[in-house]
C-alpha cells in the first residue's frame, strides 16, 4: 500500500475523534476512571491557616480615608478607581479592589511619590487586613477551569525522545506557541487552527519514518546556519580537537546511504572570501583548510580557495564528494583546521567578536580569518538499508520469526508504545484500532506496519491533547482529577514530558492522591534531572529570558560581545535556577545569592579571577555589585538598547517580573528618549540626563518617578553587564529615590530595598510558577490559596521543594471546576 493512502487512513483516525471532542475520550474506548465528586474542602492543608494579625478596622478605615480616598474619590477617579464609600468591615465582598489594593500596598506603590505617606507600619496593618478578609471570605476551594490542553513544541519534544529516544526540533514541524501570562502553555490560549492540526499530523508521519528507519527515504536538504554574531577563533564544543569555528550538531539520518555536505561561508560587501585579505593566515602554499568529521572521524578535508566570490559558479561554497552513513543520530562538524595558537596580536586590541565587521576583512592592523556561514546536508542517494539505531532498539522490543509470531509482537510492541503514549495503560479497543492500522501497513513488511501503528499512535487526540474528563456521574461544580490525570499534571509541571513508568503505576493503583505517597513522587521527581525543565522552561519564560535572542549591542560600541558570550550568560542563569531546584535551596536566593556560575569567558566580563577554562563552576562573587538575578548579565543585556542602557527597560522588568505590578503603558503621543539631543555644549549627555529631560514632561513624570529609580541604581552595569564607572565619559551617578522613600545609591542598595519587601518577591514568585503549574492565569480567587502556599513555603525556610508542594496539594492542582456545558447536561438527565 502506498504511503500517502496509509497516511490518510491516520488523517482520518484524528479527524474522526477531533469532531466528537470533548468526548473524544470516549468515542475512542477509553471510559474515564470511576471517580466521587469532591467535597467542598480538600483534605490539604487549609490555605487559611495561621493569618496574620492585623490592625483594627477603624485605624485601618481611617488609612482609606484620609489617605488613599484623597486621590480615588468619586471626583478624581485616579487609575479609574473609587475608595470613597469602600468598607473595610465587607472587603471581602469586593474582592476584586481589595487584592488590587493589597497588590500596591505590598510593593509599596501606594501611596504614589509626592503623596503624603503614612508610616509603614500603618500600610503593611492595612495589607494584613485586607488580606484577611479576602482569605476569610473564601469559604470554598476555587480550582478554576481550563479548556483542553495541548503539547506545545517543548512538551511535544521531550515526549518524543522518552517514547521514542529520538531528538527532534518541534518548531519543524509546529507554528509558534501563543504565550499568555508569561508562559506558552496556558490552555485558553492554544487555540487550534488547520494549519496546527497538519503539523501535527505530518510530525506524526516523519518522525514515525526517522524512528523506525525509511529504506526508502528521498533525498532531502538540512541547512544549520552559523550566526554572524558567532566568533570562530576557538574550538566548538562537539568538533575534533585542532579545530577551530564552524558548526557542531547531532543528526538523525533516515537510512543508511550516501550524503552530500555544502559548506558555505561569509563574504564581505564586495562579494569577496572574508578572511582572504593582508591578516589572513592563509597562502596558495598553505591554504585555509576545513573538516567535515562524523561522530569525530574525518569523513573529508576541503581545501578553500582565498580568492573564491560570490560571482564564482558555486559562489563562497565548498561542496564534498557523496559519504556513506549509517542511520540514526550522528555528530556531523565542520570546523576550520586550527593553524595558530595564543593571543591575537592587532594594531590597538583583539576583538572577541571576530566577525565584528566585514568591512575591515582586508584591513591593514586586523587579524581576519575565513567564518562558516552555514552547513548543509543532503541525502540519502544510493540508500542500502537501515541499520541498528537507538531509536529502533526502543521500538523493537521482539522480533518475530515466523508469520504467526508478527501478529502477537506488534501488539506487544503497539500496546507497550500507546500505553506510554497515552500515558496511561491503553485499552483493548485502544490497541485494536491500533492494531488495524498495523494490518493495513503490513502489506509492505512487518516493520511497515509497525511504523503505520506509531504514526496513529503519534497522531492520535490521546498523545496531542491531555484530556482531564469529568465524573462518569454526578453534576457536582467541582471534581477531584482521577489519580492518573494527576500524574499527569504533575509530569508535565516538573518534567515538561509524559509521566514515567513509577508514577503510572503509582497512579493506576490509586495511590497517588494519598498526601504521603504524592509528597514522596514529587520528591523524587525534583531529584530527578528531568527537573532541569523547571529552569529551560519555567524560570527562562517567568524571566523573560528569550528576549536575549533579540538584543544584539552595537559593534561600534561593544566589538567583545558575541554569541558565545550571550550562550554564556543564558547558562549561567539556567544553571543558577538548577542549583536553586537540585540543592533545594530557599528562594531568597534568587534575589541575594552570593555565588554564581561561570566559565572563563563570563568570568572574565565580569572582572572574577582565577576562572580557567569552558567549564561553568560555581564561584563566589568577589564584592557585593552583582548578588542574585540582578547582577546577571542575561538579565542585564536583555533590559537594554542596543547603542546604551535604559533605566526605564530595567526599572520595567523589576516592577512586571519580581514584583508584579507592571506600570502602565505611555500616553499616546509621547516622544521616546531618543528624541532628547544626545549632546549639550559639545559634549555626549549620560543616559540619566536624556532621561531627566524626558521625564519632565509632565506626561511621563508619574510613571518614571516608580521606575526610573530603579533602572538608575543599575547605571553602572553597561549595556552587556559589564561594571563601568563613566557614560559617554562623565561619571556615572547611580543615586536615586525609590519610590518608596527609600535612597539608592547603586545596585547593592536598590537589592536591600527589593528585600525588604521580600513577601512581595516570594509571592511573585509562587504566583508564576503556580501559574506554570496549572496552565492557567491565575484570577483574584486563587489569591487566598496563594497566600496560604506562601505562608506554608515561610515555615520550611522558602525551600524550592515547599512551593512545589504547596501548589501540588492545592485544590487548584487536583481539582477541577466542571464545565458549564457539563454541569447542565449532567444536571438536565
Amino acid at each position: 500500500m502506498r504511503a500517502g493512502h496509509k497516511g490518510t487512513m491516520v488523517n482520518t483516525l484524528l479527524c474522526g475523534l477531533l469532531v466528537v471532542y470533548p468526548t473524544a475520550a470516549v468515542a475512542a474506548g477509553q471510559q474515564p476512571p470511576r471517580r466521587e465528586p469532591m467535597a467542598a474542602h480538600s483534605q490539604s492543608a487549609s490555605p487559611h491557616q495561621d493569618p496574620p494579625r492585623s490592625p483594627s478596622v477603624a485605624a485601618a478605615q481611617a488609612v482609606v480615608s484620609k489617605t488613599c480616598s484623597t486621590c480615588h474619590n468619586d471626583r478624581t477617579r485616579s487609575g479609574g478607581l473609587s475608595l470613597e464609600s469602600f468598607d473595610l468591615a465587607n472587603a471581602g465582598r469586593s474582592i476584586e479592589i481589595t487584592e488590587k489594593m493589597i497588590r500596591k500596598l505590598r510593593a509599596g506603590l501606594m501611596p504614589p511619590p509626592g503623596s503624603r505617606r503614612p508610616d509603614e507600619a500603618a500600610l503593611s496593618g492595612l495589607a494584613d487586613l485586607l488580606e484577611a478578609q479576602a482569605d476569610a471570605a473564601q469559604t470554598q476551594p476555587a480550582p478554576g477551569r481550563r479548556t483542553f490542553q495541548r503539547l506545545n513544541r517543548a512538551e511535544y519534544a521531550r515526549s518524543i525522545h522518552d517514547l521514542l529516544a529520538l531528538d527532534v526540533s518541534a518548531g519543524d514541524y509546529l507554528p509558534l506557541d501563543p504565550k499568555s501570562a508569561n508562559f506558552d502553555n496556558i490552555a485558553d490560549a492554544q487555540l487550534l487552527s488547520p494549519t496546527l492540526m497538519q503539523g501535527y499530523l505530518t510530525a506524526a508521519a516523519e518522525i514515525s519514518r526517522l524512528a523506525v528507519g525509511d529504506p526508502a527515504a528521498a533525498a532531502r536538504e538540512a541547512t544549520y546556519p552559523v550566526s554572524r554574531w558567532t566568533s570562530q577563533r576557538e574550538h566548538v564544543e562537539g568538533a575534533p580537537y585542532g579545530t577551530r569555528g564552524g558548526v557542531s550538531v547531532v543528526r538523525t539520518f533516515p537510512a543508511d546511504g550516501h550524503y552530500l555536505f555544502r559548506v558555505s561561508f561569509y563574504h564581505e560587501t564586495t562579494g569577496a572570501l572574508y578572511g582572504n585579505g593582508r591578516a589572513a593566515l592563509h597562502t596558495a602554499e598553505a591554504p585555509e583548510q576545513i573538516e567535515i568529521s562524523i561522530d569525530g572521524a574525518r569523513a573529508a578535508l576541503l581545501d578553500i580557495d582565498r580568492w573564491m566570490t560570490t560571482s564564482d559558479p558555486d559562489g563562497v561554497n565548498l561542496r564534498t564528494e557523496p559519504i556513506a552513513v549509517t542511520a540514526g543520530p550522528h555528530r556531523v562538524s565542520a570546523a576550520f583546521i586550527r593553524r595558530f595558537e595564543g593571543p591575537v596580536q592587532d594594531l590597538i586590541s583583539p576583538l572577541e567578536w571576530s566577525l565584528a565587521s566585514t568591512s575591515i576583512a582586508d584591513a591593514y592592523g586586523f587579524t581576519t580569518l575565513p567564518h562558516l556561514r552555514d552547513l548543509a546536508v543532503t541525502g540519502p542517494f544510493t540508500t542500502t538499508g537501515v541499520s541498528q539505531t537507538p531509536s529502533r532498539q526502543k521500538i523493537f522490543s521482539c522480533r518475530p520469526v515466523t508469520a504467526p509470531q508478527q501478529m502477537v509482537c506488534a501488539r506487544e510492541i503497539v500496546s507497550r508504545l500507546a500505553s506510554q503514549a497515552f500515558r496511561h495503560t491503553a485499552t483493548e479497543r485502544d490497541v485494536s484500532a491500533l492494531m488495524a492500522l498495523y494490518t493495513r501497513g503490513a502489506s509492505d513488511g512487518f516493520e511497515a506496519g509497525i511504523r503505520m501503528a506509531l504514526e496513529g499512535i503519534l497522531a492520535s487526540p490521546r498523545f496531542v491533547f491531555r484530556f482531564e474528563e469529568p465524573p462518569a456521574t454526578g453534576a457536582a461544580p467541582i471534581y477531584a482529577l482521577s489519580d492518573v490525570e494527576l500524574a499527569s499534571r504533575l509530569s508535565f509541571f516538573l518534567w515538561a514530558t509524559g509521566p514515567d513508568e513509577e508514577l503510572v503505576q503509582v497512579a493506576e493503583a490509586g495511590r497517588l492522591s494519598t498526601p504521603a505517597v504524592l509528597e514522596q513522587q514529587v520528591r523524587r521527581m525534583l531529584g530527578d534531572r528531568r527537573s532541569d525543565v523547571l529552569a529551560s522552561r519555567f524560570a527562562a519564560q517567568w524571566l523573560r529570558l528569550q528576549d536575549l535572542d533579540k538584543i544584539n549591542p552595537d559593534v561600534r560600541f561593544y566589538p567583545d560581545f558575541d554569541e558565545q558570550l550571550k550562550s554564556s550568560m543564558l547558562r549561567e542563569t539556567d544553571l543558577f535556577f538548577r542549583h536553586i531546584v537540585r540543592e533545594d535551596r530557599s528562594v531568597r536566593d534568587l534575589f541575594a545569592a552570593d555565588y554564581t556560575f561561570v566559565d572563563e569567558r563570563l568570568a572574565r566580563h565580569y572582572g572574577i579571577p582565577g576562572v580557567i577554562g569552558n567549564e561553568f563552576r560555581k564561584v563566589p562573587y568577589p564584592d557585593g555589585r552583582r548578588q542574585g538575578l540582578l547582577g546577571h548579565g542575561s538579565i542585564l543585556t536583555l533590559t537594554s538598547h542596543a547603542e546604551r542602557t535604559s533605566p526605564v527597560l530595567r526599572g520595567k522588568w523589576v516592577l512586571e517580573v519580581l514584583l508584579g505590578t507592571p506600570p502602565p503603558p505611555p500616553p499616546p503621543n509621547v516622544p521616546d528618549l531618543e528624541a532628547t539631543a544626545e549632546a549639550e555644549d559639545g559634549r555626549l549627555r549620560t543616559v540619566r540626563e536624556r532621561m531627566e529631560q524626558h521625564r519632565a514632561n509632565p506626561a511621563c513624570a508619574s510613571c518614571h518617578r516608580m521606575i526610573d529609580p530603579i533602572g538608575l541604581a543599575l547605571e553602572n552595569f553597561d549595556v552587556t553587564g559589564a561594571w563601568r564607572l563613566k557614560d559617554n565619559g562623565m561619571p556615572v551617578d547611580a543615586a536615586s529615590t525609590l519610590y518608596d522613600g527609600t535612597p539608592l545609591a547603586g545596585p547593592a542598595d536598590l537589592r536591600e530595598a527589593l528585600l525588604k519587601r521580600s513577601t512581595v518577591l516570594v509571592q511573585t514568585f509562587a504566583e508564576n510558577l503556580m501559574t506554570f503549574a496549572l496552565g492557567r492565569r491565575l484570577g483574584d480567587a486563587d489569591m487566598p490559596a496563594l497566600r496560604g502556599i506562601v505562608r506554608q513555603a515561610d515555615a520550611a525556610d522558602q525551600r524550592l521543594s515547599a512551593f512545589v508542594l504547596g501548589i501540588v496539594r492545592s485544590p487548584a492542582f487536583r481539582m477541577k471546576a466542571a464545565d458549564v456545558s457539563t454541569s447542565v447536561a449532567n444536571g438536565g438527565r
